[in-house]
């Protein structure tokens, strides 16, 4: 049978085998079996493998990156051009999140806006923490910065 088996995809992708598993279970990969069950991945897994790892270094969800690998083509290893239209489509989302990032670094020697009254600053920022009345957490902070990570026990 071809294709590649999980320790290989592990070891060509740098992703633990439980990693592997997880993602096929969550549907961003796929995988045939072996008479004898073993998962058998198609070579072209090990882009859609590095797409992931790279969406995820940017902040991307899970269900934001699945939902843009469900735009490939099924049945056939996707093309320049297809990967090029999926990326076209995440323009704008990634826009606002260097936006973000960078009032986030230009705002770190003052103050992030979550209403703490623990800066100095904060009593002019945040006058009688009015801050507080908007709701927990960094209110100011952009609301991409203030997603819960998928996974976290925060929320």
């Amino acid at each position: 049978m071809d294709g590649l088996s999980i320790g290989e995809v592990a070891a060509r992708s740098g992703m633990a085998p439980s990693a592997l598993r997880y993602y096929e279970a969550q549907g961003l990969v796929t995988a045939t079996r072996t008479a004898g069950g073993a998962r058998r991945f198609p070579r072209s897994v090990l882009r859609r493998l590095a797409f992931v790892r790279a969406a995820q270094n940017v902040g991307l969800s899970l269900p934001e990156i699945r939902a843009a690998l469900d735009t490939l083509p099924e049945g056939r290893a996707p093309s320049a051009r297809d990967w090029a239209r999926l990326s076209r489509g995440w323009r704008d989302r990634l826009d606002e999140q260097i936006a973000a990032l960078e009032q986030l670094r230009d705002g770190l020697s003052s103050c992030i806006g979550c209403g703490c009254l623990s800066l100095k600053t904060c009593a002019l920022s945040n006058p009688g923490d009015v801050a507080a009345g908007q709701g927990a957490g960094a209110r100011w902070l952009s609301p991409l910065l203030r997603r819960v990570p998928p996974g976290s026990n925060a929320g």
